[in-house]
């Protein structure tokens, strides 16, 4: 290769080592930036030369050829995507953020007063159902608030301000212990607001997943998600540009348009990556016909909820033949029956019937579709878990490990926050639960499925689900430790340390590499 200066590189030069380059990028259009990041396997410019010669088309006639043509779907995982999604109900939050690939942070009920946050009304048919939801909501609502009220006042009893502590942190923090409580009556309608930073292969699977969801809610906002990605973003910096573009257009006006043109420019994060995402005919179909092998297998039996009192429930599972694994682990995504349940039933089927049943999660799959979840087998700790909603919202987060849920229900009971008899409301609270209960049941009895799906919004965070949670040893321990620490709430800690003691029961020698908070320890108020 000849030297810039028209001379041949000295010898010197030629074994001198190459210095390694790094540097980021910045203004670069999501799309653009996955062509060029793609185009390091198919070229050898450099970025600089790459991201010089790319338009908005050829990324566009690149992306239509590789990733929709060829399916080389990695190519978006390249093109990262910030989105607000702002006033969707806490049911619609937690189907969104169901993705194993997926960064973003949402309001906390722990330290935010949800009182002003509003809640979401579904479609009624008969204006009487409508009135009765709404009532509901506010009364859950109007709960909520005075027990909030009623627990600070009760919490300033229990922990002295310590004198190096000044008055307005005091309040804070018992304020914030107090929506640890009194959150426990949100309903799943409550309106939140989330932030997520999204590949673009997520954002695709995350839509079509919404769109293919049981609630209607969910479903428009998996089109809105779909229309924010193709349409213009918000522009942080658009005021002050625009002011800028101004004043070079009074000075000149063709320099201004130039500006304008650059400076305003409207930009569409994954016009591309996401314009064939639709409803999956794969996940409908396979989530209605495992319901009705679910309904069939199960037949009269009667859900476990645990017993004792307790309001958790955790439950390490033995190992399991891969095939009982993996028809039990679709049975269960599909009703609201425990593993061991599930699995007893499941063992005691012949090989040709537990093959049809994993057949009911494979049949209709189409040429791109992958596999359902409950298809991630083989882990060494699998957890079933039986907790409040609120403090399954927090296990949620945990992306390292696979969650197959179970639908929301009012058939395993509440969790009663203990601070609540303490102050002399459990009785109340007791009341609110109940009426939500009711209200749940008459919206199931009625005969439209909309309807029936709406009943899930009127059900307080304390009402339990199941999930089951399957990982690898460095998952548990990772949990186990961060969950357990005091600062953490209540219920989420004793599920961890319930994971911890479950391991420690089946493998005593692993116990001493769990480090730990004993849960059983009393937390003092002011330094959670």
């Amino acid at each position: 290769m000849p030297h810039p200066n028209g001379s041949k590189p000295s010898p010197e030069a030629a074994t001198a080592p190459q210095l390694t380059e790094v540097f980021a990028l910045h203004g670069v259009e999501p799309e653009v930036q996955a062509y060029a990041m793609a185009k390091y396997s198919r070229s050898a410019l450099s970025m600089r030369e790459s991201l010089k010669e790319i338009s908005e088309q050829k990324a566009e006639q690149f992306l239509n050829t590789f990733y929709f043509q060829y399916g080389h779907r990695s190519i978006a995982d390249l093109a990262h995507i910030p989105l607000a999604i702002e006033r969707l109900s806490i049911l619609a939050a937690i189907a969104l953020v169901d993705e194993q690939r997926w960064d973003g942070q949402e309001r906390s009920t722990r330290y935010q007063n949800f009182k002003k946050s509003g809640f979401y009304i579904p479609e009624f048919s008969a204006s009487a159902d409508r009135d009765l939801y709404i009532e509901t909501c506010k009364f859950l609502f109007a709960e909520y608030e005075a027990i909030s009220a009623e627990m600070a006042r009760y919490l300033v009893t229990q922990a002295a301000r310590p004198d190096d502590m000044p008055e307005e942190a005091y309040q804070r923090t018992l304020r914030a212990r107090a929506f640890d409580i009194s959150r426990y009556l949100l309903p799943l309608a409550t309106n939140t607001s989330l932030g997520q930073i999204v590949n673009a292969r997520s954002l695709e699977t995350q839509v079509s997943r919404l769109l293919s969801h049981t609630h209607a809610e969910v479903r428009q906002l998996g089109e809105l998600l779909k229309q924010a990605a193709r349409s213009a973003a918000w522009n942080v910096n658009e005021s002050a540009y625009r002011k800028l573009v101004d004043e070079i257009a009074q000075a000149d006006p063709a320099l201004g348009q130039r500006a304008r043109d650059l400076l305003l420019k409207e930009v569409k994060v994954a016009p591309t990556l996401v314009k064939y995402a639709e409803a999956s005919r794969y996940e409908q179909e396979t989530r209605r016909e495992l319901r009705q092998a679910a309904h069939e297998l199960m037949d009269a039996e009667i859900p476990d909820s645990g017993s004792g009192g307790e309001g958790f429930r955790v439950e390490l599972l033995e190992d399991d033949p891969l095939e009982i694994e993996l028809a039990t682990t679709l049975l269960y995504g599909a009703c609201h029956f425990s593993y061991r349940q599930l699995r007893d039933r499941v063992a005691a089927l012949s090989a040709a019937q537990r093959e049809e049943i994993i057949d009911l999660g494979l049949r209709h799959r189409g040429r791109y579709d992958e596999l359902a979840r409950a298809f991630c087998a083989g882990q060494k700790f699998r957890f079933d878990i039986l907790m409040d909603i609120g403090g399954f919202r927090d296990m949620h987060r945990h992306r390292r490990c696979i969650q197959i849920e179970q639908g929301f229900t009012n058939l395993h009971g509440y969790d009663i926050p203990p601070e609540l008899a303490e102050a002399g409301l459990q009785s109340r609270f007791d009341r609110a639960m109940l009426l939500a209960c009711d209200r749940y049941d008459h919206f199931q009895s009625a005969a439209t499925p909309d309807v029936q799906a709406n009943s899930d919004y009127v059900l307080p965070l304390a009402y339990k689900k199941r999930t089951l949670f399957k990982m690898d040893f460095a998952e548990v321990v990772y949990i186990s430790e961060l969950r357990t620490t005091p600062a953490g709430h209540r219920a989420y800690r004793q599920v961890a340390y319930g994971m911890y003691e479950a391991v420690a029961r089946k493998h005593p020698s692993l116990a001493k590499y769990f480090r730990v908070t004993d849960v059983r320890e009393p937390v003092d108020l002011l330094k959670r």
